[in-house]
Order: C-alpha cells, then structure tokens, then sequence
C-alpha cells in the first residue's frame, strides 16, 4: 500500500510521487491550507492539503488524532525558513493528490507527546504508549541490538539453538515459576530460570558453539528493576579457555556497541579480581567513571576507644573510609541525608570527619565527634591512607563486611554523581574476574554456589572445596558496564568426580544429586568436552544504550513492579474446569478474627 515510510523521505525524493501510510499525528488548519504530520515506525512527514483540491480537503478537515491515513501526493522542499532540522524529513513536505481515511479512531488517553505520564497509566495502555516515538526509537535500537548479536555470533561459528521452555524444576538458585502437568496429576514442570543445563548438555553432544536469544523466568521477591520474565542472550562454547571466551565475548560488545550506537569501546576491556573489586569499590559491578574510591582502615583502628569501629575490626568485620575531595563543604543536611540513604544497606549510620587541617591530627585539625576517640597513630594512618587534603570529608561504614561493602559501595556511586566525581567518560567497561567458589548462608549454615553448582574451581583450587571452601575461586567472570552487570559466566565443570565434589561441599547428599541432577552427572561420563559461555541481558544492555530509565521502557510488554500486566489484567482467575483438569484445588481464604482488647 506504501512506496516509502514516513521518516524515510527526503530531499533526494524532491518532484517524486510517493504513497504514504500511517497515522495522524498532529492536524493544524493554518488559514485554509491544512497540514498533517503523518507518523510510521520510521518518522514524521508533513503532508500539505491545499483547497486546489477540495474533495481531498474535505477529508483533511475530518481527520482527528491517531486517524489511519493513505496519502498519495508530490515531494516539495518546503519554503525557506520552514525547515525542521529535528526531523530526517524536515527539508521536504508532500502536497496531498489523494487522500484515504483506512481507519478512525477515538481519542486516546493521553497526548503522543505528553509528558510526566505515570507508569500505571502507560502500562495499562501500552498500545497507545507504544506509538510515542521514545518507545519506538527504544524497541527499534532493541532490535537493532539483537541483531548484531546474532550478526557476529553467526560469523563466529554459532549455532542458534533452542532449549526446552517447559523443564524440571531444580530450585537451587531464584524461586521457580511452576506449571502443573495435565496428564500427569500432581506433578510439575518448570519454566527456565536459565537454558544453564541444556547449553552444557548441547557442548557434550558436540555443538561446540551454541547461542540463543531466549526468554528466562524467575519468581523473585519484587525489586524495582526486575522483571518477572527477561530476556538473555545465551552463550557457551567448547575448547575455549577462560582468557579465550572474554577475549571472543569482549570483542562481540564493542561489536554490538559499534552497530547500535557507533560507539567505540576501549580495547582492552579493563580486569580486576572480584577481591580489588570489593576492596576499592564495595561493588563487583563498580561504575568506574566515578572517581572516588574505598580504603581499608580495618586495622588501623582495631585498639581505638570508639568500640564502634574497634568493634567489628576485631571480630571479622571492615571498616572502610571513602574520601570525598572538597567535601568538607558539606552541609550537615547534605550528610544527615546521605546518613539516611546508606540505612537503606544495613548500616547502622555513618561517621564523618572534616578535615579542616591536614597538618593537624586533632581535633583543631580534624572537626568531628569521633576524633577525640581515636589516637594519634590511627589518625594520621587514615589520613595518609586516604590521601586526605585539607577541606577534604572522610565517611566511614564499619560493621559486617558486606553492610560496609554495600553502603559504602552505593554511597560512592551516588556522592559521584551527584557531586561531579566522574572523569567524564560515557563509557566504563571492565571485567571481573576471579569470583569466591561459595559463600556462606548463614541463615541455613551451609556454603552456597556464588554463580551456580557448575562453575569449575581455579586451577588448584579443588582440594579447598573440602579443606576451606571459603578460600575456593572459581574460573567465574562478570562483566559490568557503569555500574552494571551486563553479563557473566564462567567456565563450567566437565568432569563428573569434580562435579560431584562441588555437589558435597553444598551440602547435597548423592541421593539428591542424582534426584536433582543426574540427567546432567550422566552426560559428564560421556566425554564432555571443557566448555564454558556465558549470559548477557538483553534488557538490561539496550536500556542502558537507550539512557532509559527503566528496563521497562525498552520491553514491548512489561510486568509492573508488582509482577502484574495491566494491559491483559494477568495474573487473573481462572475457572473451575480448568482447575479440575490440572488436578488443583485453591485452599479457602481463612477468614481472620482479631478480637479487640478492653480499655
């Protein structure tokens, strides 16, 4: 019906006739010449409807918003003056010969262009919000993205698989999303939290390069930037070492930055261990454009009064300081609202010393409650550690480890940010490497996998998953991009003693492994070749290359934070029959009575 889109015309289409479809825009009457901007995927074109023909004018002067229109007219430049040079069609206009009205439309619920909407609103009418011409610029660069991920993982020798989307329920990492069996009463499948086994079972069958753009699913406690169902873009290959896949994986980002946003990324991507990462940053996915860093003054301040620092640096805890150059101009309203912002992470509260003096270690020198706490030695070690300088402010976070790491961590991105501690970079890649094996859960006092069971140990390192699990690292690598994860993955195991072993060390008695895992135990004894991969977030990449605010401005149909889509009202009941069919039968609601006390 169209020899062109909208946004594709332009000034080399000049004395051309060209059919147009699409939707209406905008309609402004200016003194008896009309004008529409016609709106596709691609963009606007103006179209001109003159009186010279009054049957087509007639239909112009009927046509409302979101109308959908057929044009057939003449390419003109515009008049001098009347360009818009926003527009990839601004040069050009099309007078109008003919004119069809393919479909009407009520009014929408909110103006195209309209700003400040709220989520709900969008979201329960994603169609309309769809046709807004961010969300087609962010789904097109989606796709854009997908593309080149395909266009280079098909060049590399990958092969595009797909893996089971009804599986077997193995809850060892987020909670799974069941589906009850019809034919088989009382029994469930899963939907994939990841194609994890499947791809590691693809490399033992011999399909050495394996990728897949697939859907993933995990019940999650709700978080803001989480999504229910999400979308990875799924690698694993066979004979590669770890250096290997981050070499062949880094230089599929700059890739797919290059074709989506030409864009050049560094080369090299920077490397760090998940230990400096944590020490200088208190994040394994630190922003690097921020400038400020963390130093561990954990035993400089192991014997001072203030039990609050003492406290946990004798007890296996850290205390970490973060210098802020020039904040010493901080308000106490500034500091009191970082205070609060660093609870959100555990922490306790957050203690400050301004130094007003850095010549002087005491409390003339260094304005703070807690100065006249610690001595001498442990002043001038913060002091000397940090780097502080005169008008500079020093945060600490001390408590567990992980409370100082998290709060600190945020507190450093947020301070640079806001602050203007940045280097200016639009872009600040980096891999982290050298992941711990396990990690204690010490709510069920037992070690968990830190990325899955089938991450393989460090060369060396098999002997400490039984001996100090704690000290095990595994061939694991996450890449992160301003604050990030982008993706990670890890070399898998491929022999089935190792796997086993891991198994042990968490806990997981032979019965169970077998119960859980042994279609995968088995397949290891079949010649499994050394393989590993790794899983990128769609979602999450294209939101970043779209300065989106959330992961949801780049997914055609969300969930909310609630895990709910308002645009279909799902979840939602469903019948009796249905339920019966599934062999399931919803408990009663128990009504609750509270009785009210006397006086």
């Amino acid at each position: 019906m169209r020899t062109h889109y909208c946004g594709e015309v332009n000034a080399s289409h000049v004395d051309q006739v060209v059919t147009l479809c699409g939707w209406n825009h905008r309609r402004r009457d200016h003194g008896g010449v009309i004008f529409i901007d016609l709106r596709d995927r691609e963009g606007l074109a103006q179209i001109v409807c003159d009186p010279d023909r009054p049957e087509m004018f007639k239909i112009a002067e009927d046509v409302r918003n979101e109308f959908v229109l057929k044009v057939t007219g003449k390419v003109r430049r515009r008049p001098a003056g009347t360009e818009n040079p926003n527009l990839a069609s601004g040069e050009i206009e099309i007078l109008c010969h003919e004119l069809e009205v393919l479909n009407t439309a009520v009014t929408p619920p909110f103006q195209l262009d309209e700003d400040n909407l709220s989520e709900n609103v969008r979201l329960t009418h994603r169609v309309i919000d769809l046709r807004r011409p961010q969300m087609q610029k962010n789904l097109m660069l989606r796709y854009k993205v997908a593309m080149a991920f395909r266009r280079f993982l098909d060049d590399k020798g990958f092969i595009d698989i797909e893996t089971p989307m009804l599986t077997k329920s193995t809850p060892e990492g987020a909670r799974d999303y069941l589906v009850p069996s019809r034919v088989h009463p009382g029994q469930f499948f899963a939907l994939p939290q990841s194609p994890q086994l499947f791809k590691q079972l693809l490399m033992v069958a011999g399909y050495d390069r394996y990728y897949q753009i697939t859907k993933c699913f995990r019940d999650e406690d709700l978080r803001a930037d989480r999504q229910p169902e999400f979308t990875q873009v799924d690698i694993e290959t066979s004979f590669l070492g770890e250096d290997q896949i981050m070499a062949l994986m880094e230089e599929m980002i700059r890739s797919v930055f290059k074709q989506g946003l030409d864009v050049d990324l560094p080369d090299p991507f920077p490397r760090i261990t998940y230990a400096e990462a944590m020490s200088r940053y208190g994040s394994d996915k630190p922003d690097l454009r921020v400038t400020l860093e963390l130093t561990d003054v954990t035993d400089a301040v192991a014997d001072v009064a203030f039990k609050v620092f003492s406290g946990p640096a004798t007890s296996g805890g850290r205390v970490a300081a973060l210098r802020v150059p020039g904040g010493a101009q901080l308000t106490r309203g500034e500091i009191d609202g970082y205070t609060e912002f660093v609870k959100i992470y555990g922490a306790r509260g957050l203690a400050y010393i301004k130094v007003n003096d850095a010549a002087k270690l005491n409390e003339e020198g260094l304005q703070s409650p807690i100065v006249k706490n610690l001595h001498a030695a442990a002043l001038k070690t913060i002091v000397e550690r940090t780097g502080a300088q005169s008008g500079d402010l020093i945060f600490f976070g001390a408590d567990k480890t992980k409370i100082v790491n998290d709060a600190l961590g945020a507190l450093r991105t947020k301070l640079g940010h806001e602050k203007g501690y940045v280097d200016g970079s639009a872009w600040r890649p980096l891999w982290v490497v050298d992941f711990p094996m396990f990690e204690f859960d010490e709510d069920n006092q037992r070690w968990s996998a830190c990325h899955h069971p089938f991450t393989s140990p460090k060369d060396g390192h098999e002997e400490l998953m039984a001996s100090d699990p704690g000290k095990c690292l595994a061939k694991a690598y996450d890449l992160a991009l301003n604050g990030w994860e982008m993706g990670g993955g890890s070399v898998r195991i491929h022999r089935a003693d190792v796997q086993a072993k891991v198994f042990h060390a968490l806990g997981i008695s032979p019965e169970e492994q077998q119960v859980k895992f042994g279609f995968l135990l088995d397949a290891l004894k079949y010649g499994a070749p050394p393989h590993g991969g790794l899983a990128f977030g769609l979602d999450r990449i294209v939101t970043m290359m779209a300065g989106a605010e959330s992961i949801r401005d780049v997914i055609a149909f969300p969930k909310t934070q609630r895990a709910q889509c308002l645009l279909t009202d799902a979840p939602s009941d469903v019948d009796e029959k249905q339920l019966r069919e599934l062999h399931i039968r919803l408990r009663q609601k128990v009504e609750t009575q509270v009785e009210v006390g006397k006086g």
